[in-house]
């Protein structure tokens, strides 16, 4: 039983819970729990508009990675977090409080991949993968990978961060959200990158564009469906098709939205996208 697992993973009884290190938030059904995690700069308000549409079936967790949102900051240091590997520890934790049963995860962005590595870590824990735009490797690697950064990009994209933050979040919020016909969207984003600390934003940043996960998509054998945009700057479609081939058991949905955030700008599509695929996942239990 998970339950009985969650008490021998707690280091100790002084440590901070969980609920309020990772700001989590329940509500909904009292069984099959499906948990959502935020993307780089975001927080868990960004699921505002597609978890409620499961909290009648599903038991909905929603939680804001450490040094975001309302996480608990006092528990963040720069030699505890050194790769996504060490916050795929704080997904299984989150999962193994919260949860009584295997949950159906769903990552956007950067937590799609932590949810990867978390899922190899304990499959026990997950029934299913939502991955929404993700990314096992950022980083061009000759002519037999397309990442969708050159080494140069990710240097200034890093170096302007540290450089001027607001300024690059003004400059990174339109072209990530795209969209540009909905300002308002490209507002949300910038405002929640702006509410982020930016040294640890630029750490984690660094984290997740310099990091390479090729080699543990074979090992994530929990099903798994891929959401694809179109026109995202951060996952290019190949990128997105990738994760997909090289994952075991995994299916790629190229949705009808554009931009890197579709639960935000096509909340409607991305939950039908998910009921479908978690229903026809049910059926064959």
């Amino acid at each position: 039983m998970i339950s009985h697992m969650r008490k021998n993973y707690r280091k100790s009884m002084t440590q901070p819970d969980p609920h309020d290190k990772y700001a989590v938030k329940t509500f909904g059904s009292a069984s099959n729990p499906m948990v959502f995690a935020h993307g780089l700069g975001c927080n868990q308000t960004m699921w505002k508009d597609v978890a409620p549409a499961f909290q009648g079936t599903h038991q909905i967790v929603m939680f804001d990675l450490m040094g975001f949102g309302d996480s608990n900051t006092s528990c963040f240091s720069y030699e505890r977090y050194q790769s996504l590997e060490d916050y795929a520890d704080d997904f299984i934790e989150v999962v193994e409080e919260t949860c009584s049963e295997p949950a159906v995860f769903v990552g956007h962005s950067v937590s799609a991949m932590i949810g990867v590595l978390a899922a190899c870590k304990r499959p026990d824990l997950f029934r299913n993968l939502i991955l929404i735009g993700p990314s096992a490797c950022y980083l061009n690697d000759g002519e037999n990978y397309l990442g969708g950064f050159e080494k140069q990009d990710i240097e200034g994209l890093i170096d302007a961060m540290q450089s001027n933050y607001l300024g690059w979040a003004g400059q990174m919020a339109p072209a990530i959200m795209g969209n540009s016909e909905r300002p308002e969207l490209t507002d949300t984003l910038r405002e929640s990158f702006c509410r982020t600390n930016p040294e640890i934003a630029r750490h984690f940043a660094a984290l997740t564009f310099w990091s390479d996960n090729r080699s543990d998509l074979a090992k994530a054998c929990t099903p798994a469906l891929v959401l694809q945009c179109a026109e995202d700057v951060i996952a290019p479609v190949e990128v997105g098709k990738y994760v997909a081939d090289q994952m075991p058991n995994a299916t790629f949905v190229q949705l009808k939205a554009t931009g890197h955030c579709p639960h935000v700008s096509h909340p409607a599509e991305v939950i039908q996208e998910i009921e479908r695929y978690v229903g026809s996942a049910n059926s064959h239990l």
